[in-house]
């Protein structure tokens, strides 16, 4: 049987774990498998865009398993009650190609993104950063601010967004957090200012220069989370020219990230070979470093492995037949697909994973 995390298992399974706790150890289990990249196959992301969305498929595996995603990223869905960003994926068995787990992605993208963030930041930022601004207070930032909070140390995040019902929630989510201090911005340079990390998750689909030069300053490390396909950007060209640049996967970022806006030959750093010890990330104190974040196949693989561990660990989640079971009985033929046909084998099969 399939198991099958829908959102209320996956909500109980975040609720069970804890927040923090579920960035902390999916961030741990992300680097792991950034260690081990020369394992896995990889492509970039298959994407199908219109003029108001995207629609993709992010596909990875290695030698045991199989992952994919499905996600969407519809900047208008908020007018309709919908979220930007929706997602599920799968993840198979090489050996067989069964699949072992349906889940929603979702909640689990956002988590994602943020114990992304968080390990590039371990990697990147100057030790001892207390101050971040966070840009852009939609559904990405709570899980952003908790993330660098509770494992980097951030004492003080100065947030802003356009939207200002959006900052208000934000605001309201992490008053359950009180170590956390937050200050509300009057504008992103105002936000920026003085901050030792910078971190921008806007969604509009658009060329647009959220931060600018003028806002830099010596030291910063500019984590970059919203410009993550064809013709979306957060950051002025003249603001990567001014620092080292880290990619997940450089093929898919030269497409998707900040770095579209670049030449062909623009340097860029590979994040795996700094946190596999093959390359340097910040090289001195003063360094602005930008981590140029389109979110990648591995991660959803990683956090696809991390869900199910848990769920199981748990008994959490549904046992789903999404493919035909082969029974281990006297009428189960491998061949005989058209049995399925027949009534007998056309019950609904639903049950708790075991």
């Amino acid at each position: 049987m399939t198991r099958f995390v829908d959102v209320p298992t996956m909500s109980n399974l975040v609720q069970e774990i804890g927040v923090p706790q579920f960035i902390g150890e999916l961030a741990n289990t992300i680097r792991d498998d950034f260690v081990n990249w020369s394992e896995f196959e990889m492509s970039a992301r298959v994407a199908n865009h219109s003029e108001i969305g995207v629609i993709e498929l992010m596909p990875v595996s290695n030698a045991r398993r199989y992952a994919f995603k499905y996600v969407n990223g519809h900047p208008k869905n908020t007018q309709r009650g919908m979220y930007t960003v929706m997602a599920f994926g799968v993840l198979a068995e090489v050996d067989t190609g069964y699949p072992v787990l349906l889940s929603e992605l979702t909640i689990a993208t956002a988590l994602r993104t943020s114990a992304t963030s968080l390990m590039a930041a371990r990697a990147l930022a100057r030790p001892n950063s207390k101050r971040m601004a966070l840009i852009g207070n939609g559904a990405q930032s709570e899980f952003q601010a908790l993330a660098f909070h509770h494992h980097l140390g951030i004492e003080e995040i100065a947030v802003f967004d356009v939207d200002p019902a959006a900052t208000d929630k934000l605001i309201a989510n992490l008053s359950a957090f009180p170590s956390i201090r937050i200050v509300r911005a009057k504008s992103t340079a105002d936000a920026v200012r003085g901050s030792d990390i910078v971190t921008t998750v806007t969604a509009d689909k658009a060329y647009a220069t959220i931060i600018t030069p003028d806002m830099i300053e010596p030291g910063m490390h500019l984590n970059a989370v919203g410009g993550d396909c064809p013709g979306k950007t957060e950051l002025h060209a003249d603001v990567l020219r001014t620092g080292r640049v880290f990619v997940e996967y450089e093929p898919q970022t030269r497409i998707e990230g900040d770095i579209q806006q670049m030449p062909a030959g623009f340097p860029v750093v590979d994040l795996w070979r700094v946190l596999a010890d093959t390359l340097p990330g910040r090289e001195h104190d003063q360094q602005v470093t930008i981590f140029d974040s389109v979110g990648f196949a591995l991660e959803d693989y990683s956090t696809l492995r991390y869900i199910n561990d848990q769920a199981e660990k748990r008994n959490l989640g549904a046992g789903v037949e999404l493919v035909p079971w082969g029974e281990q009985d006297d009428d189960n033929d491998p061949k005989d697909l058209f049995r399925y046909t027949r009534q007998s084998k056309a019950k609904r099969s639903i049950r708790r994973a075991a």
